[in-house]
């Protein structure tokens, strides 16, 4: 219990000191404006490839194939258009 709270206690006060150490000359909101939001686009992307991959694997899984047979077929079929 006690560890807990020095724990605590030294976490709080590392986080205290840490903006006192900040560098006063950066603007406020440099880090927002340093990467753009991803687009909703990455998204749709992102669901269009595990919806490729899922089918990928149900075909392997149809034709039964193991290992290296299923690895090259799985590589191929994830790559094709």
């Amino acid at each position: 219990m006690r560890f807990c709270v020095a724990t605590a206690a030294v976490c709080l006060s590392l986080l205290a000191g840490s903006t006192v150490f900040a560098d006063p000359d950066a603007p406020a909101d440099a880090a927002k404006s340093a990467a753009p939001p991803p687009a909703a686009s990455s998204s749709s992307d992102a669901a269009a490839k595990h919806a490729k991959r899922t089918a990928c694997l149900k075909d392997a899984k149809t034709k039964k194939l193991l290992g290296a047979e299923k690895t090259s077929f799985l590589k191929g079929c994830i790559e094709a258009p």
